[in-house]
């Protein structure tokens, strides 16, 4: 592993807390280069982050999901350190993190946030997250419990392996199933997390951007585990068409007659859909695995 460091910071009209950020890591890593990804900020974000020292891009495409995928396309380096650009993640204990990253050859640590301050963490995104959290503990792995955590620390071959195909904050869900569905060495260490400062907004809306979450990880479930997602509508339908069927078979085995015809025919296209799911299923996973191949083959490039 090379020593050239990168921190990695996605902005959105952050102009309160950019410059901050931005200095503490010159402080504490002086030979880091530091990137600033603006999503087309409206305030002064750039002009600061500029001032500060800092090489500052522009990314049209709204989304920090889109952000991240221009930050890991467009630099080079050997460690990458991810952050968000609000100054809510205390940085104190990098040293530790970076020593942890390099003695343990992850390819990506996760800061889990510890929170202090009732006031920093709404309880709609407390519960979002480990609801969420649990659900991918559940199907991909249990080595990551803060799901949502924009401070994270990547190897190169991790970034220029990844993909993704998400547009905004669902991104570090995609991060981290693509990271246990490869079984790539991964590991969390705490760190304190702190409010916002006044005037300082979060981008983040709790229903709609986790519905949206919801929505990444039920797709990522149908690419990732096929299997698993078909043979769950199978069941369904299976079950259905039982529930639908059966009192038309004992009707006939009394009467010798068919009198629910739709049931029939409901209860007949509902055991059909249910094997072409089962099938489609079979399918799609001899085609994941093959698609597993192939982004192992780009991460050991």
């Amino acid at each position: 592993m090379g020593n050239k460091i990168v921190v990695l910071i996605p902005s959105l009209n952050e102009e309160r807390t950019i410059s901050t950020v931005i200095n503490k890591f010159k402080k504490k890593i002086s030979s880091a280069e530091i990137h600033v990804f603006d999503n087309n900020s409206v305030d002064n974000t750039k002009l600061k982050a500029k001032k500060a020292g800092a090489f500052v891009h522009d990314v049209q495409y709204k989304g920090k999901g889109n952000v991240v995928r221009r930050m890991f396309a467009d630099v080079e380096g050997d460690i990458f350190i991810m952050i968000d650009a609000d100054d809510t993640y205390d940085i104190s204990t990098l040293d530790s993190m970076l020593k942890l990253f390099k003695e343990k050859n992850l390819d990506m640590l996760v800061g889990k946030r510890v929170c202090k301050d009732k006031n920093a963490y709404r309880f709609g995104h407390i519960f979002g997250n480990k609801l969420f959290s649990k659900l991918v503990k559940l199907i991909f792995g249990n080595q990551i419990d803060d799901l949502f955590s924009g401070f994270r620390i990547f190897s190169k071959r991790f970034i220029k392996s990844f993909s993704g195909n998400s547009k905004g904050f669902e991104i570090e869900t995609e991060l981290t199933v693509y990271a246990l569905e490869q079984r790539l060495p991964v590991a969390e260490i705490e760190c304190n997390y702190k409010s916002r400062p006044p005037g300082s907004f979060s981008k983040l809306s709790t229903f709609s951007d986790g519905l949206k979450i919801l929505n990444v990880i039920l797709v990522l479930v149908k690419d990732e585990r096929p299997l698993f997602f078909f043979t769950i509508l199978a069941i369904f339908f299976f079950t259905f068409s039982l529930v639908v069927g059966l009192p038309v078979v004992f009707n006939f085995f009394e009467t010798g007659l068919v009198e629910k015809l739709p049931s029939a025919v409901l209860a007949s296209i509902n055991m059909v859909i249910g094997f072409i799911s089962f099938f489609s299923g079979l399918i799609l996973d001899v085609v994941k695995k093959s698609r597993h191949e192939r982004k192992r083959l780009n991460y050991l490039k």
